[in-house]
């Protein structure tokens, strides 16, 4: 398999086909990394073909300094910054906000991604960058500017939040489901009782 690096230098150098094996590899990943941080599937899939459009714009001034994959999510990034800087500063007449739809997904899946809401930006950004989108601390360090060593540490530090937030969530559940336990003993103790 062709690294992504070579396919990036074929495609700099006219190769229409390189590109579109990049796309092919790269186009699911970066719509999902948009998926999971706006609100509508178009709007993401807007600002995926955009991010494509970055790269075939820039092409020329491409230089193999960074994995390709890093630079394909750097521009991304710069492009969701945009993106929410828009929607601050032009919020639809209003109208508020569309809610995800989350009647399918299992309460796991709601009580994290509700602990997900409540951490801080940057928390949730590096979080999602490491476990959802799995890049390296290097190549977080790379997209966020930052020493490696300040990712791990800020990972651990997201990682602990969220395990702080979903806790109390854990033990609702669990203290509702030992309540329901209790009370059928009772009632099965009640009905031998009765007989």
């Amino acid at each position: 398999m062709i690294s992504d690096e070579a396919l990036m230098l074929d495609f700099q150098c006219g190769s229409h086909p390189a590109f579109e094996q990049l796309f092919a590899r790269y186009r699911g990943p970066i719509y999902g990394f948009f998926r999971r941080r706006l609100q509508g599937d178009q709007r993401a899939e807007d600002l995926t073909q955009e991010t494509f459009v970055a790269v075939i714009r820039a092409s020329a001034r491409y230089e193999p300094r960074a994995l390709v994959r890093t630079y394909l999510y750097s521009i991304a990034m710069n492009l969701l910054a945009a993106e929410r800087r828009k929607q601050f500063r032009d919020p639809p007449p209003g109208e508020l906000a569309p809610e995800p739809v989350t009647n399918h997904a299992p309460d796991g899946a709601l009580w994290i991604r509700e602990a997900l809401e409540r951490l801080d930006d940057s928390e949730r950004e590096i979080l999602m960058l490491r476990e959802y989108e799995q890049l390296s601390y290097a190549e977080i360090a790379e997209l966020m500017k930052l020493p490696v060593n300040t990712v791990r540490s800020r990972l651990f530090r997201s990682r602990m939040a969220l395990k702080g937030h979903l806790e109390p969530e854990q033990k609702s559940a669990e203290a509702t489901a030992t309540k329901g336990v209790a009370q059928s003993v009772k009632l099965t103790r009640a009905e031998g009782e009765a007989i």
